[in-house]
């Protein structure tokens, strides 16, 4: 669409004006051809072409288009370039003064006074410059209104692109006018607020957020960046992080905005900038026995539950891991996984690590205060791993979170409710220690809502070679040299081994081998000496000291390894055989060493 038929009503008007105050005919045509307004005879051909819609065909409009200059035809009638009509000798107009249209550096179309009786040719003679000026003012006039709707349109674009980035953007934003009085919001803002923006726009801001800080930027014209503001109105608790500016204008504070963002929202941020967003599920928990099997099952079934866990076991059973596939299965999985070792941190600390803490409640504290583990914890999982080396006093603060769902920073009284799941573990006895008074009762029975008990690696030995093929995985990738299995004799003691510290040490000892092993099989000497110390004993006939010679640790060597291949391939003869074979000795020199070491049984 061209430019002149965009403003086609005012080029009307234009036109109605210019023939009444000169009464002469006027038309106005778009630099296609296309008659855009006109009086008289014009009127009636609005939207039809002129000249053939040809401009190169060298007639008077096309001639104003490609030349750029205003033209005076004074005996139309006459001249063959007017118009086509000129050469079959039906034109009706005697004379024609006419004008180019400019806008942007180019001809959008022109402007014609049209002589069609002796008076109005005689009056177009006589005036033709002040006419040519009159106009080129009515030129002027037509791309000026083009101009303005330019603008309007450009304003009205921007103001939508603006209003699209405003309500794409994840924050809430709020702006208020110089009296206080809502102006805009987003959708975001909507949502957090809770209110429609039609509940909104227009009302005061007191009303939504008393006593905000935001109405003082309105008085001192300076603004604020993430400052943490409660609010409470009709029944609604808001906890936002809040960030406000003024809106200037010569100088002047004409209103100020903000943008806000939930405090739950935030600390969720902060948890996944600081922590490494591990998922961690039941399937990543190895193993196959039976004991271990059925505590994954009980922990899927409560998983999908809100209730708090309690998760007892031996030190290094994988509590941890178990506290984390439960979150990892619950409908908080994407809420966060907060962990606290309550031994692990200093008691003068640990208050304010879990509860968090105000500005200046004490020396060294930040200004702006400090959330705690179970704010952060909000929307999520808490796991507080060592729960029995959390202090007396402590133990009554975490009991009324427990209760109440709600926590105060130290130095606040103001209270901020949560909405957690507490999942606690242990390796001590709890009720002994609620027995001797060193654990409450009420908070036992308030965290022991469902138990669970992750067995000792001893109650689960079958677990050890499939825990052993994992960990050598594991840890041979940092290593430089190829490492493809473990000798028959580590795996021997790797089975005969007690494991206190269950699955942590026995990776912890399997990470030691593989840094120290020096050829592609893990062999005792890779391994740490009080596992070999712990598994093997001194032999029968010999003196302790005799035992630890290095003739009697080598046929110790040799005893366990015949005994791990007679326990892997059998008793029988074709047995011993394939035994001899592997070993790479005689079937005969095999016999003697089982006669040697009393392993020698009847074949079947």
């Amino acid at each position: 669409m061209s430019l002149l038929k965009g403003i086609q009503q005012t080029a009307q008007q234009v036109a109605e004006a210019i023939s009444a105050a000169l009464q002469i005919e006027t038309e106005i045509v778009d630099e296609g051809m296309t008659i855009i307004a006109g009086t008289g005879m014009y009127k009636e051909q609005i939207d039809s072409k002129e000249e053939g819609g040809q401009v190169e065909a060298g007639f008077l409009y096309g001639r104003v288009i490609r030349n750029n200059q205003p033209y005076f035809v004074e005996d139309a009638r006459n001249d063959p370039s007017y118009d086509p009509s000129v050469l079959t000798g039906q034109t009706p107009e005697l004379a024609e003064l006419c004008c180019p249209i400019h806008y942007g550096g180019r001809v959008i179309g022109v402007i014609g006074l049209v002589a069609f009786d002796e008076s109005q040719h005689r009056s177009l003679i006589v005036n033709k410059m002040p006419f040519l000026t009159f106009l080129q003012r009515m030129s002027e006039l037509l791309t000026s209104k083009i101009a303005e709707q330019a603008a309007l349109q450009n304003w009205q674009k921007a103001t939508h692109q603006l209003e699209v980035l405003i309500q794409s953007i994840h924050e809430g934003i709020i702006a208020i006018d110089e009296k206080g009085v809502i102006s805009t919001c987003n959708q975001t803002a909507e949502q957090l607020i809770g209110l429609k923006r039609a509940e909104l726009i227009a009302r005061p801001l007191e009303q939504i957020w008393p006593a905000s800080p935001m109405l003082s930027v309105l008085s001192t014209g300076k603004g604020y960046i993430e400052q943490e503001e409660r609010y409470q109105t009709d029944g609604r608790d808001m906890h936002f992080i809040v960030t406000a500016r003024p809106i200037l204008a010569n100088e002047a504070v004409i209103g100020a905005v903000a943008t806000f963002r939930r405090m739950a929202d935030m600390r969720r941020l902060a948890y996944v900038l600081t922590n490494e967003p591990k998922d961690l599920y039941f399937s990543e928990i190895y193993g196959q026995s039976r004991a271990l099997a059925l505590v994954k099952k009980q922990a899927e079934q409560v998983a999908r539950g809100a209730s708090n866990i309690l998760i007892t076991g031996e030190s290094g059973t994988g509590k941890s891991m178990l506290a984390a596939a439960i979150h990892s299965a619950s409908s908080r999985r994407s809420g966060p996984f907060i962990l606290v070792n309550c031994g692990a941190i200093p008691e003068a600390l640990l208050e304010s690590e879990l509860f968090g803490y105000a500005g200046g409640a004490f020396t060294g504290a930040r200004r702006e205060g400090k959330a705690g583990k179970f704010e952060l914890a909000d929307g999520g999982t808490i796991f507080l791993d060592e729960i029995g080396d959390l202090p007396l006093h402590l133990q009554v603060k975490l009991l009324h979170v427990l209760q109440a769902k709600q926590v105060e920073r130290i130095g606040s009284n103001q209270v901020i409710p949560i909405d957690i799941r507490v999942i606690s573990a242990t390796n001590k006895n709890l009720e002994e220690m609620v027995a001797t008074r060193e654990f409450r009762e009420d908070l036992y029975f308030r965290l022991n809502v469902i138990p669970l008990h992750m067995p000792p690696l001893r109650d689960r030995v079958e677990d050890i070679p499939l825990l052993m093929e994992y960990f050598l995985a594991k840890h041979r990738q940092n290593t430089d040299h190829e490492l493809l299995d473990y000798s028959p004799e580590v795996r021997h003691i790797f089975m005969k081994y007690h494991w206190p510290g269950n699955v942590r040490e026995l990776e912890n000892a399997i990470e030691y081998a593989v840094n120290m092993a020096s050829s592609p099989f893990i062999g005792v000497e890779a391994i740490p000496p009080r596992i070999t110390n712990a598994v093997y004993a001194p032999l029968p006939d010999n003196s302790p000291e005799e035992a630890h010679s290095l003739k009697d640790l080598l046929k110790r060597h040799e005893q366990l390894i015949i005994q791990e291949y007679l326990e892997r391939y059998g008793d029988s003869l074709e047995a011993k055989r394939l035994i001899a074979e592997k070993l790479d000795i005689g079937l005969a020199t095999l016999y003697r060493k089982l006669e040697s070491y009393k392993l020698l049984k009847s074949e079947k």
